[in-house]
């Protein structure tokens, strides 16, 4: 069964090694964050715990032109039997809340659009911190306030390594990594092939990521992926953070 996941995860980075290629003169323009690779720290930094009050501020941008498309703030309301994240936008105003349980691991991810709402929880960030690290994971998700239908996800994380990097909250030394969602099933019925890759900036300082890129494609009926649409394609970037 391994070597099935990993036959599977091979054609699919070829797939969407193939997709970038094909937009590589539509994005190549566009500035990808700057960072300094960096050795391992010597003891591996421990991940802040979650607290009521902690708050992080992100400005999130369009990658195509840099436009600023918002900005999120999110605060954690609870620490209980789960890790509660209310979140708020300065255009929409409140949006639907990012659940954890246990911290580290998401039940509730409002990160892309729909919000999903996971049968098991899946890790935020490598379970181990440490470069060539490859974890896959597979479950189902329903869209959060259609719990009767429920759909294929599929992650797979890949740690890339330490790298320091200097945003508008400050400089970090973060943890990259790489999420790979292949081939998963969306709850629009018309979309008939669906991927999604970020790359993600994670700082154990403050228990959350300083940068987050990423971007979807997709597939309706007769067409091709040459000529897939585009999701959003979004750049977060930490501005506050307590």
């Amino acid at each position: 069964m391994a070597a099935y996941f990993l036959q599977v995860n091979s054609l699919c980075r070829v797939v969407i090694a193939l997709l970038a290629f094909s937009m590589l003169g539509c994005i190549s323009s566009q500035p990808y964050p700057s960072a300094e690779l960096i050795a391992p720290p010597n003891p591996v930094p421990q991940i802040r715990p979650p607290k009521i009050g902690q708050e992080w501020v992100y400005i999130i941008r369009n990658v195509f032109n840099q436009a600023i498309v918002d900005t999120i703030t999110e605060r954690v309301v609870s620490v209980d039997k789960e890790v509660r994240i209310e979140r708020s936008s300065a255009k929409l105003g409140p949006l639907p809340d990012e659940i954890q349980t246990p911290w580290g691991y998401v039940l509730q991810d409002p990160h892309w659009n729909p919000p999903q709402k996971f049968i098991t929880p899946l890790p935020l960030w490598p379970e181990q911190l440490s470069k060539g690290w490859n974890g896959y994971y597979k479950t189902r998700y329903s869209v959060v306030g259609y719990p009767d239908s429920d759909f294929y996800w599929g992650l797979n994380i890949e740690a890339l390594g330490w790298e320091k990097i200097k945003v508008p909250a400050g400089e970090f030394i973060t943890f990259k990594y790489r999420n790979d969602m292949p081939y998963f099933e969306s709850n629009d019925v018309f979309r008939v092939a669906n991927i999604r890759e970020e790359d993600v900036w994670f700082s154990p300082e403050i228990g959350r990521w300083v940068i987050r890129r990423g971007y979807g494609r997709y597939l309706l009926g007769g067409m091709f992926w040459r000529n897939a649409l585009w999701e959003d394609y979004l750049e977060w970037e930490l501005i506050s953070w307590k």
